[in-house]
């Protein structure tokens, strides 16, 4: 069983570049979770025109925004998603804006994860559970909930 399915129905995806993981969630709740919208940021206009390309030819449904993620109104998103973008507060930053209350976050992290979340702490609190990667050990994908500036 698809483990979001009738749970999340707005999933938002910051800094989307060549389309991960936005287009790969896009493509699975085709088949998986028709309902969910995935909607996705992405600041520049190449990499923008890419992703609706990549919608358009494979007959997708999709939003893609050409703006700054602090720029675009408030999502509220049941999941957030953000690979290789920025530091895990300014992250953070982006979620408090974007994410719903009861909506939970996931940042893919490489191997300086933990020092990013002890400094992220100094000015946020919130719920997290790390997912150690797949493809890097020393990698992890965070989930977060509940966060609030401090």
């Amino acid at each position: 069983m698809y483990p979001l399915a009738g749970i999340c129905r707005n999933w938002v995806d910051m800094g989307s570049g060549g389309g991960l993981p936005g287009l790969v969630i896009t493509i699975i709740a085709r088949e998986l979770d028709p309902e969910l919208h995935v909607t996705m940021i992405e600041s520049d206009m190449r990499k923008a025109t890419f992703l609706r390309t990549v919608i358009r030819e494979l007959g997708l449904t999709a939003t893609v925004l050409t703006s700054r993620i602090e720029q675009t109104d408030p999502l509220n998103a049941d999941v957030l998603s953000a690979r290789a973008l920025a530091d895990l507060s300014s992250l953070l930053s982006f979620a408090d804006r974007h994410l719903s209350p009861t909506g939970q976050a996931l940042f893919f992290k490489g191997e300086t994860w933990q020092k990013e979340v002890d400094e992220a702490r100094k000015a946020w609190s919130f719920d997290l559970v790390s997912h150690t990667s797949k493809t890097n050990p020393n990698a992890a994908i965070l989930e977060v909930r509940e966060i609030e500036r401090v």
